[in-house]
């Protein structure tokens, strides 16, 4: 697609000039004599690049920069004028020119600043664009069900994302505490700055404090320049810290005081840097257990349980697995380009008799292995097998399981199903295997109708 460029002088010959120029390199170039009819045209189409005059007859071109900055703020725009000085680049600037070109000039500077200031405004929007993409992949928290369990706890979660409070998440691996620390990220008014999070478990302890506080060049064997840490990538947003357990006691100290202090210094620099960092910690570990083992700075378990909060394990939120189930599936099945892929009734059931040890980390997994191996469109118990997992469950653990009469199983599915399908009972029925009278009776005999 051609680069729209709108050239603005009240000059003829620089005018028309430009306007040749532009045209043999490809671009689709419209023209203005006067800042009214430049406005009017800004007013009605969108240019990858405004040429302007600073001296235009009927106004000044630095403030007819003001009012297209005040309705664009990313169209580049170069100022060429024969009357710049130091002091008219400056303000240009200032007020959002991006590059000046005075007069008179060569048609070969003019092909070089459009196309580098074409080529910075491509890579400006490309940057744009990962953003949102990254936010949208990362940044917008889903968490899935209703379960009571799930509710009380995201309930807590919208009080304290107001505040800044740090927070200690505890729960078993695999319960979603690194989503519960974005979740609390995205609410709060820190939302629109950086979240970073650090794995401590995955971290070689040598390069641990690098990493948390960055290094100077030359502050150890390796250090070949300035490293920013992630307190300082964090700044003004939010740390998270997950599995805190694994670090270890000097660091724990170091910690402490850039939490209590609100300030760090890199490794090999006593310059001291403030940083405004909300701290998310969490843990699978009791560490209280770790306190009283030697392991862990009772001091720092004060300073960073300030608010507590725990994820249930999925198996005390057995009410959201056909949710969760289907949402994995129908993430899987794009992936893998297997469209049409559904659970039955039976297969639901497996999955709830299955006491989840490695909780909604291992249910992920799991869909993604039936997706892989299904024979079917349909996914059964033998899929199940078939894909390598054990769910039985045994007699002793029928009541921390949370069985359920099968046709409760059903009652779940179904309308787990209608609710994917927007209500459409028709879809519904296709999907279920089963014809709209036997929905409709289904439906009735439950009293939802």
């Amino acid at each position: 697609m051609k680069a729209r460029i709108l050239i603005v002088d009240d000059d003829p010959a620089i005018n028309d000039g430009c306007g040749q120029v532009l045209t043999r390199q490809g671009y689709e170039v419209s023209q203005a004599e006067s800042g009214s009819r430049a406005w009017s045209l800004v007013d009605q189409y969108d240019f990858d690049l405004i040429l302007l005059d600073l001296k235009l007859p009927d106004i000044n071109g630095l403030d007819l920069l003001r009012r297209i900055r005040s309705r664009d703020t990313m169209v580049p725009v170069v100022m060429i004028t024969a009357y710049g000085t130091v002091q008219n680049a400056v303000e240009a600037m200032r007020m959002g020119a991006d590059d000046f070109l005075p007069k008179p000039f060569e048609p070969d500077e003019l092909r070089f600043v459009v196309q580098r200031t074409l080529k910075t405004r491509q890579l400006a929007l490309e940057n744009m664009y990962l953003r949102e993409e990254l936010k949208r992949q990362e940044g917008d928290v889903k968490i899935i069900g209703r379960s009571k369990a799930l509710t009380e706890l995201l309930d807590q979660v919208e009080r304290v994302a107001s505040t800044d409070s740090t927070v200690l998440i505890t729960g078993e691996s695999g319960t979603g505490k690194g989503l519960i620390a974005r979740r609390i990220h995205e609410l709060s008014r820190r939302r629109d700055n950086p979240f970073v999070s650090v794995d401590c478990s995955t971290l070689v302890p040598s390069l641990f404090e690098s990493e948390l506080f960055g290094h100077v060049k030359g502050a150890f064997t390796g250090a070949d320049s300035n490293k920013i840490g992630k307190f300082e990538l964090a700044n003004g947003g939010s740390l998270f810290l997950d599995e805190i357990a694994n670090i270890n006691l000097e660091l724990q100290a170091k910690l402490l005081k850039a939490v209590e202090e609100k300030e760090i210094s890199r490794v090999g620099s006593h310059r001291l840097t403030k940083v405004d960092v909300r701290i998310i910690a969490a843990t699978n570990k009791d560490l209280r257990a770790e306190i009283q083992a030697g392991s862990f700075r009772e001091d720092l378990y004060f300073r960073l349980n300030v608010v507590a909060l725990r994820t249930p394990r999925l198996r005390d939120r057995m009410d959201d697995l056909p949710l969760l189930a289907t949402h994995f599936l129908k993430r899987f099945a794009l992936r893998h380009h297997r469209p049409g892929l559904y659970l039955t009734s039976r297969a639901i059931s497996v999955l709830q008799h299955y006491h989840w040890p490695g909780n909604v980390r291992e249910l992920e997994n799991t869909m993604e292995r039936l997706v892989i191996f299904a024979k079917d469109t349909a996914i059964d118990e033998e899929d199940i097998k078939s894909a390598g997992a054990q769910f039985r469950a045994k007699k002793s653990e029928t009541h921390d399981l949370g069985l359920v009469r099968l046709e409760e199983v059903e009652k779940r599915h179904i309308l787990n199903v209608l609710e994917h399908t927007g209500g459409n009972r028709s879809e519904t029925a296709s999907i279920l295997g089963i014809d709209r009278k036997t929905l409709r009776s289904r439906l009735k005999k439950w009293n939802m109708e």
